[in-house]
């Protein structure tokens, strides 16, 4: 199978960034606007954040929804066709505390091995 067959690769490219995979994670509680984004993953610059969201917005996989009230404000939610990725994100969720807690009981391992 060539690289661009695989489908697997298709996904991780539409979740593909340091941030993507946790914009969506949040969005799937309901939409929230770029500051409460902002506050959510504080380790993202505004930057980088307004890019990754642009992206999301581009594969469809969240909507920007334009306040109609008196100061303008956007807010960012999922669309239903984002939604279907919120299983996937569980599951990496569960493998990687598995991986976290198999990499610790790794360490531990060697480290005792080393000091006995």
């Amino acid at each position: 199978m060539r690289l661009y067959e695989c489908p697997v690769r298709e996904t991780a490219d539409v979740i593909d960034g340091k941030w993507k995979p946790m914009i969506i994670n949040v969005l799937k509680g309901g939409s929230l606007r770029f500051g409460q984004l902002l506050r959510e993953i504080p380790e993202a610059s505004r930057k980088v954040l307004t890019d990754q969201l642009r992206d999301l917005q581009r594969e469809h996989v969240i909507s920007r929804i334009p306040s109609l009230k008196k100061f303008e404000r956007v807010e960012y939610s999922l669309t239903p066709y984002g939604r279907t990725l919120v299983p996937v994100l569980t599951l990496m969720a569960e493998w990687g505390k598995k991986h976290k807690v198999f990499k610790r009981t790794l360490l531990a391992s060697r480290t005792k091995a080393s000091a006995g």
